[in-house]
Order: C-alpha cells, then sequence, then structure tokens
C-alpha cells in the first residue's frame, strides 16, 4: 500500500494564511487598546466633528483614532470618547442597565 504524500503549503496559501493571522492580531490589538470601532457601536454615533453627517473618514477614526473608556457605578455604565493619546472627552454616553433579579 502506498503513501500519498501532501503537498507543502503553496505559496498562494501561505500569503493566504499570512494576511488572516496579521488581520486578526490588528483587530485583536485594537479591542486591548480601547478602539471604539470595536465596541459595537452603531453607524450613526461616528459623528465626530457634530456635524450630523457620518463620513467614511469618521467610520475610519473610530478604529485607529479614537478611543472608549466603559466605566460602572451600581446599575449605570458610561463611556467616554476620545482621541488616542489625548484625555479630552468627545462625548460622553450613559445609560443604566438593568440586571436580571437573582434568586
Amino acid at each position: 500500500m502506498a503513501v500519498i504524500k501532501r503537498a507543502p503549503f503553496t505559496p498562494r496559501r501561505l500569503a493566504t494564511l499570512g494576511f488572516f493571522v496579521t488581520l486578526l492580531i490588528v483587530v485583536g490589538w485594537l479591542h486591548f487598546t480601547g478602539a471604539a470601532g470595536t465596541r459595537g457601536m452603531d453607524r450613526k454615533d461616528m459623528d465626530w466633528n457634530g456635524d450630523g453627517n457620518v463620513s467614511m473618514q469618521e467610520m475610519l477614526q473610530s478604529f485607529y483614532a479614537v478611543t472608549v473608556k466603559v466605566t460602572k457605578e451600581g446599575a449605570r455604565e458610561c463611556r467616554a470618547y476620545s482621541w488616542r493619546g489625548s484625555n479630552d472627552t468627545l462625548r460622553m454616553d450613559c445609560r443604566t442597565v438593568v440586571q436580571p433579579a437573582t434568586k
């Protein structure tokens, strides 16, 4: 019985694998550093200059230029948005989160 030897990864498969591994690392780093685009924001909330329109540039800024810090005080949850590397707050969104009753 002959053993069939499989060919090693082709250069095309290696390039595809490298691309997806790099993409996964970048998305993980963005989430770890607090990028606003990885925190489940709606498109309408990405209006950083306050003109009422959300442009493609503002959507991209939510990934590389805007960070979010989440704070919780009891049932109140606040998200403070700021430019990366700055402590100046662009916007603060607060809401009351109701937890289900535990027995």
